[in-house]
């Protein structure tokens, strides 16, 4: 007999809280176990480091101490040979007595055994003896408090808690640093019988309390740093704590997060359902209210939104269409002005020419040489004006969709320009003033396509200055920049039109008939040659200047170094 089981499909309230223990609670639990016991490595490492770094600061802090009062003792006995009598050598002795801190009396020892005996003596009273030997053979022996060591040592070192034990070669405590006779008779069971020299080695049993000696010979003493359970427990087990902490806090903050997303998606699901029922039984008119915070869901929002929409889909589409008739009229103005335009400047060069040539192809009449070439050249300058034209209209796709190709090279300015003033149609004889001198840097540009955009610049200049004004040139430069300004006399264009003249067919006079000829694709085409060129425009129309086109490039600066 076969048993069918039914699975019971969880709601959205079960399956976050199944995600939850999975996804959260046991991937947090091991990652901080695992980041507990890194971080208990860590400490332990660092605690044995900063131990022996605390061992090598003491040994070096006696050894610079040792060696400094040993010269000073030294020289001391080097000047003495220059007195003649102990008693002048006593007085000398005295007089400078103040400037060796800490030392209680200078005294003379006649031999070996004497020297002992003074040493001997000093030991008894927990004082440091310091001697050098003079030209007559005697020592001189100075007698040093040992207080003053121990403030020498552990200045660095007050605010740090461990123990430091500093022992003379037969056992005995002559300095120390947080003692505790309890912890030192412990340390000093610990210590190993067979000690290296001059080397910070680590002993003991205690993984997190590491110990640490340095045995010296010169002077005969042993250094020993002992990490207490103090210590310890502010670094090891408090960072535990605090990790532990940090991990039930961050699960808190997380499972209060959780609550109330689940609050506000309960509520809001209830919505949409009772949405969807009242439209099943023909209520198209219901509108879907969320509760939305923070924790309501995007797809939630969304989804209501979208339901809410249904009941005016109708007036946003009637909305669309007449948007899109709108754009459909402007679209077919466009064209209309396209065509008129294209066909107004085609029109005139193409009647010129057959005019011309109809003329020389007469048998009936006798031309005369100068007629000959007047004609022709009206039907050479006519040619080229229909493949400007041409050239003109064929640029406008490769500047839309920016696929406009350019060589970059290093241009000199003035050559550009004399090039430009000889394809420019000059029609009204107007005189081009170019203020740029020879010295100019060069800057980074497609040569040929610099010279259209100046052939532009000029001809549109020309055509629209006031008579007899002149058309100027200037330019400037600064360490990374040049700035090139085409400057005409001609009636102050308004600041809202003015940047309206880089669009297609658009013209100053805005005027489909008129008596100055072009496309009105001038500007348009300069703006996007400079651009491809990674260079910039700018046009300014005011009483003092006119009408100015300012363009700017970057400098070659290969070529000024």
């Amino acid at each position: 007999m076969a048993f069918k089981i039914k699975l019971h499909r969880l709601k959205i309230v079960e399956q976050i809280a199944i995600v939850f223990f999975f996804a959260v609670l046991i991937p947090m639990s091991i990652s901080g176990f695992i980041i507990n016991n890194i971080n208990q490595q860590a400490v332990r490492a660092q605690l044995r480091a900063s131990a022996v770094m605390i061992a090598n600061t003491v040994s070096d802090e006696i050894d610079f101490y040792s060696l400094n009062v040993n010269d000073r003792v030294r020289q001391l006995a080097f000047s003495l040979k220059y007195f003649k009598s102990d008693w002048q050598r006593k007085v000398y002795l005295k007089a400078v007595m103040k400037d060796f801190n800490s030392c209680e009396k200078f005294e003379f020892a006649k031999n070996n055994n004497e020297l002992a005996r003074i040493s001997n003596q000093n030991i008894t009273r927990h004082k440091a003896t310091v001697y050098a030997k003079m030209q007559d053979g005697r020592y001189l022996v100075a007698t040093y408090d040992t207080e003053a060591l121990k403030k020498q040592l552990f200045r660095s070192l007050k605010d740090d808690k461990r123990q430091i034990y500093v022992l003379e070669d037969n056992g005995k405590l002559i300095a120390q640093h947080n003692y505790k006779e309890k912890d030192f008779e412990k340390t000093m069971l610990l210590l190993p019988k067979k000690m290296k020299t001059d080397e910070a080695e680590i002993f003991g049993d205690i993984k997190n309390q590491p110990l640490v000696y340095i045995k010296k010979d010169n002077p005969k003493i042993t250094i020993i740093v002992n990490t207490t359970e103090k210590v310890t427990n502010k670094t090891i087990n408090s960072n535990r704590f605090k990790i532990i902490l940090s991990i039930l806090a961050a699960v808190s903050v997380i499972f209060a997060v959780m609550a109330l997303y689940i609050f506000y998606l309960y509520i809001n699901m209830r919505q949409l359902f009772k949405g969807v029922i009242a439209i099943t039984k023909g209520n198209y008119q219901r509108q879907v209210r969320l509760l939305t915070t923070a924790f309501t869901p995007h797809e939630i929002v969304f989804t209501a939104n979208e339901f809410n929409k249904m009941a005016s889909e109708i007036h946003k589409s009637y909305l669309q269409l007449k948007k899109n008739n709108k754009e459909l009229k402007e679209l077919n103005e466009f064209r209309s002005n396209l065509i008129d335009t294209v066909s107004h400047e085609l029109r005139t060069p193409l009647t010129s020419i057959q005019g011309y040539t109809s003329r020389l192809m007469r048998q009936d009449i006798e031309i005369d040489e100068a007629t000959k070439q007047k004609s022709l050249r009206i039907i050479k300058e006519q040619s080229e004006r229909l493949k400007q034209l041409i050239e003109d209209l064929l640029t406008i796709p490769d500047i839309e969709g920016m696929r406009l190709r350019t060589v970059m090279e290093s241009v000199w300015i003035p050559e550009v320009l004399e090039d430009a003033r000889l394809l420019i149609r000059n029609k009204n004889n107007t005189e081009f003033v170019f203020n740029i001198d020879e010295s100019f840097p060069r800057i980074m540009a497609d040569k040929n396509r610099l010279v259209q955009v100046f052939v532009n610049l000029l001809e549109n200049a020309s055509k629209y200055a006031d008579e007899g004004t002149k058309v100027v040139v200037d330019a400037v430069c600064d360490d990374k920049k040049a700035k090139i300004f085409v400057q005409n006399q001609c009636p102050i264009i308004p600041e809202d039109k003015l940047q309206k003249l880089f669009g297609k067919f658009i013209r100053m006079d805005n005027n489909t008939t008129r008596t100055t000829r072009g496309t009105g694709l001038g500007l348009f085409i300069v703006k996007g040659l400079v651009e491809a060129m990674h260079g910039e425009i700018k046009l300014k129309s005011t009483k003092e200047c006119g009408f100015t086109v300012e363009v700017t490039f970057m400098l070659d600066n290969g070529a000024q170094d």
